[in-house]
């Protein structure tokens, strides 16, 4: 178990630091220059870390967090590589990969880069046809940032079908986003692993997750700002308004949620990146764009990052420097989620009892990802520390 922090009394400036200085060595201890590419992870393994896997998706990420940095910095993580020469190795690749998230996200690396090369992310991108082929929210999302993340060479166009698909997602009796647009809901969810099979579309069209919400009021945040479109304000606005709602009382913000009622189902894992980066940067971008403050909220986050009220102490490892994954509960992987999708499909209200005592919420997944210190750079740049 790790150790509480000793930072309790720390101001959030100096935990916004903190979390700086971490992702930037972090970034660096992933990078893996002979490919170009970043890890999939870091995993501890005993007194030692090990890297597992490559990510395009997670080195696109990356390159997000990093496009605002120093060159300092820059060269801190990527060494004798430039920022330019990992996006290149992505786009060239680009065109021939079916993962519409990883295009996404490449586009968006290379439209904040001002790359020579963005074009071709914004023609595979295009190719991909998001809003008109059936792709879940969170890569809707995404690929609505990227067509609207620089104001010049962009497709509003295009911009405007994916808003549109992505605005059907949304609940107005929840102010919450389904997991897929309306008409795919059903047919892409993927299999429950314990013995449900092909039950499993009906007892969890309901439910959604923290990511559900979050890149979707980032993105129609920067659509209204590109475009002034008032129907994407008014969703990204009611949504951020109940996420904070939602928020656990100690500054959690929980995971899976029923769209039908907006109310939360299961509350564990709490995942660091929520708390860190996914939520800031999503409310930051409806603040600056909306004209709202949910600044509280997104202190209070950072807070239980710093000092959790779960009996795990701090997932900011200040020895190691690093920040893990999530607080999780104990038991076997994704049961308790299960049992409180069927017990919520049956009724709105009904959970599954006793899940805080017979699985309580006191482990630590200690892994960290890149995409997890690309968006902490990304919510936090380093202008945004004076």
């Amino acid at each position: 178990m790790i150790q509480a922090s000793p930072s309790v009394s720390q101001t959030i400036s100096e935990i916004r630091r903190q979390l700086r200085e971490i992702a930037v060595r972090s970034l660096s201890r992933m990078y893996l220059p002979d490919q170009q590419l970043f890890a999939f992870r870091l995993r501890k393994n005993g007194p030692d870390e090990v890297l597992e896997g490559v990510s395009p998706r997670y080195t696109a990420t990356a390159l997000i967090g990093l496009a605002g940095e120093d060159a300092s910095v820059v060269k801190e993580v990527l060494g004798r590589h430039s920022l330019d020469d990992v996006c290149s190795n992505l786009l060239d690749h680009v065109e021939q990969t079916d993962d519409v998230g990883e295009v996404a996200l490449t586009t968006w690396a290379a439209r904040m880069l001002h790359h020579t090369g963005k074009s071709v992310g914004l023609k595979a991108l295009r190719a991909a046809q998001p809003g008109q082929r059936p792709y879940c929210t969170v890569e809707l999302a995404w690929a609505l940032t990227a067509l609207v993340i620089d104001e010049s060479g962009g497709d509003m166009a295009q911009a405007e079908t994916v808003a549109q698909s992505l605005l059907t997602a949304f609940q107005e009796e929840s102010c919450l986003f389904r997991r897929w647009p309306t008409g795919n809901v059903v047919a892409k969810l993927p299999q429950f692993v314990n013995g449900l099979g092909d039950r499993l579309p009906a007892l969890r069209t309901h439910v959604s997750c923290f990511a559900d919400f979050v890149y979707p009021v980032q993105a129609l945040s920067y659509y209204h700002k590109a475009t002034g479109d008032v129907r994407a304000a008014e969703v990204a606005t009611r949504c951020a308004e109940r996420m904070c709602q939602l928020q656990g009382q100690e500054g959690q913000w929980w995971w899976h949620f029923d769209i039908r009622t907006g109310r939360v189902i299961e509350r564990y894992p709490v995942y660091s990146v929520h708390q860190d980066s996914m939520a800031p940067m999503a409310l930051q971008a409806v603040d600056k764009a909306c004209g709202q403050d949910h600044s509280p909220a997104i202190e209070k986050g950072l807070r239980w990052l710093d000092t959790p009220a779960e009996k795990t102490g701090s997932l900011i490892d200040t020895q190691r420097k690093l920040i893990w994954r999530k607080v999780a509960r104990r038991g076997p992987g994704k049961l308790v989620r299960g049992l409180q999708a069927t017990a919520s499909s049956l009724h709105p209200r009904l959970r599954t009892p006793g899940v805080d005592v017979l699985f309580p919420p006191v482990c630590i997944d200690y892994e960290t990802r890149p995409y997890h210190m690309g968006w902490i750079l990304h919510a936090w740049p380093h202008d945004s520390m004076s």
